[in-house]
């Protein structure tokens, strides 16, 4: 007897296809999300065999967008944003600018309405968080100074789609061309969404942070995980049903939201441990619904114009980028990071052109662009992260432009001439200021041991020698940087960045300018402190062992036994 399961066959389907072709992307060194898009392209309309249920994908897809949303919102960090913000907040809405200008041209060129126009660039400006983190993460550079830049311009890019995801409903009319809200109704229909918008964050900010985390306090009370899993999940997805519902904001607006809110309660970390699967599970199924409306056709049809919109991803705000970052006098290695981060696009991408649809704005024509180079640009993400180091040493021998770009003629990237001489010789070269490395600093300060910071951020090099401590800014690995503090004098490197391959490159730097400096390094886990160890540093600490020693000491000393 044969029984019609949509639902069941096309989570099965999937779910299933979701996981060979994510398998076989990851085995090929590629994101596992581009399997996922794949997964969707088979069992969607426009290739043979299989096909779901298309309107069931679409309500677990946005499902899958709340789930997005809610983690975008648990993982925003101001703290984050507000350490890059003299480069990544203008840097991320100008390139913004001239990539929805470069897609926008295009598509007038295309024929289409100004508005399909609009938002057609608005979804090439805007990269894929899933991609970004993951290939900073592969390079290992998600913690240094490249990767704080590239975040925050992406936490900059997406605050802006969701400002655009909010305006863009009541502003239909007017960039349809039509009737439907006139010039003269413009600002009173404007003035309602943002009173509802309003209103909904003033909820948000006073009842919902108090309430919230009062009401997961109650359930984590129970013991019970599977029940503080579901209570998370009530909170992501209730609050984006009910800000719809009763406020006229988009689902992904509020689900974001309520991700922001529960990131400042103390459960923060346990919501997303604990949501991460389904988070996962969702986004998955996101993914390959977006799949699922790409006609591969689409590459034969029109050839060009979708080389077009690759080259504008890939080539087109990657350069706008890179020249933006050197405008803001960073060296060439973080350009081109910053520029190999941002060539691709993803969820907001698809999100923005599904919502472009819906209101009749974006042609299907201009979705399967979109698709298409999303899926042709994350497959050559990974290519073009790889490059990024041949390419600078290629630039370097051969460019003495790239060389002074990379070394560049910034104030800050050398010691000031009236440093006092005690400074440059003898002294601690103090490679990183965050937590760590400013008490580390104010110890010695205390007992008059002369010490130089070499600092990725720019603002915090900036205030410490306004405060008058003697301070470069650069990367602690180059040896442009290590020699503008002096390291070929120094008595002691120490390298307070849990970053192991920086600390290996940094100690190898310093013994070469000076044989006989002392090293001593900062380790994250007990694995890079035995890598690191087997580099014959004179000192390696590693924070898992030092807090077990301090604890070991704290509980023997309360029976005696110190």
């Amino acid at each position: 007897m044969h029984h019609d399961y949509p639902l069941i066959t096309t989570l099965a389907a999937g779910f299933g296809l979701a996981l060979v072709l994510g398998l076989l992307a990851v085995r090929l060194r590629l994101p596992a999300l581009l399997g996922y898009l794949l997964a969707g392209v088979m069992i969607g309309p426009f290739t043979p065999g299989l096909v779901a249920d298309g309107q069931i994908a679409a309500q677990l897809a946005e499902v899958g967008v709340m789930l997005l949303m809610f983690g975008v919102g648990l993982h925003f960090s101001l703290d984050d944003l507000l350490a890059v913000k003299r480069v990544a907040l203008p840097g991320a809405i100008l390139q913004i600018a001239v990539a929805t200008a470069l897609g926008a041209g295009l598509a007038l060129w295309l024929g289409w309405a100004p508005g399909a126009a609009l938002i057609f660039g608005l979804a090439l400006s805007v990269a894929s968080t899933v991609v970004l983190l993951r290939a900073l993460e592969e390079a290992g550079v998600l913690d240094s100074m490249n990767g704080r830049i590239a975040v925050g311009w992406l936490v900059v890019e997406d605050l802006v789609m969701v400002l655009v995801l909010v305006l863009l409903p009541p502003l239909a009319g007017v960039l349809a061309g039509g009737a439907a809200v006139s010039f003269s109704e413009l600002w009173p229909v404007l003035g309602k969404t943002l009173l509802q918008i309003g209103a909904f964050i003033a909820l948000m900010l006073l009842a919902g942070r108090k309430l919230l985390p009062r009401v997961l306090w109650w359930v984590a009370a129970s013991g019970s995980r599977e029940l503080f899993t579901l209570g998370v999940l009530v909170a992501a997805i209730s609050i984006a049903y009910f800000a719809s519902q009763l406020f006229g904001v988009s689902f992904a607006l509020g689900a974001f939201f309520a991700g922001m809110v529960m990131r400042e309660s103390e459960f923060s970390h346990r919501a997303a441990e604990e949501s991460l699967p389904l988070r996962e599970a969702f986004a998955v199924l996101f993914f390959v619904s977006v799949g699922m409306l790409f006609d591969p056709m689409v590459l034969i049809r029109q050839p060009l114009q979708v080389l077009a919109v690759v080259a504008i991803i890939v080539f087109g705000k990657s350069l706008a980028a890179a020249m933006l970052v050197l405008a803001f006098r960073y060296p060439l290695n973080t350009a081109l990071t910053v520029s190999a981060a941002l060539a691709q696009i993803g969820e907001f991408s698809f999100i923005l052109a599904g919502l472009g649809m819906q209101l009749g704005l974006l042609p299907a024509e201009g979705q399967s662009l979109i698709l298409a180079g999303a899926l042709i640009s994350i497959a050559l993400n990974p290519l073009l992260f790889r490059s990024v180091r041949p390419l600078l040493n290629w630039l370097r021998e051969r460019s003495a432009l790239a060389r002074s770009l990379e070394a560049g003629a910034d104030p800050l990237a050398g010691l000031p001439q009236e440093t006092r001489p005690e400074f440059l010789s003898g002294q601690v070269v103090l490679l990183g200021y965050g937590g760590l490395g400013r008490r580390v600093a104010e110890a010695l300060a205390a007992q008059g041991v002369p010490y130089v910071v070499v600092e990725q951020q720019r603002e915090r090099v900036a205030r410490l020698r306004e405060a008058g401590i003697a301070a470069v800014w650069g990367d602690g690995a180059d040896p442009l940087a290590l020699v503008q503090a002096h390291v070929a004098k120094a008595g002691m490197l120490l390298v307070t960045v849990p970053d192991a391959v920086l600390a290996r490159q940094a100690v190898s730097c310093a013994r070469e300018l000076n044989p006989g400096i002392e090293c001593a390094v900062l380790a994250d886990s007990a694995d890079a402190a035995a890598l690191l160890t087997q580099e014959r540093i004179e000192r390696v600490f590693s924070a898992e062992d030092e807090m077990a020693q301090a604890v070991s000491q704290h509980v023997l000393g309360r029976f005696g036994h110190a």
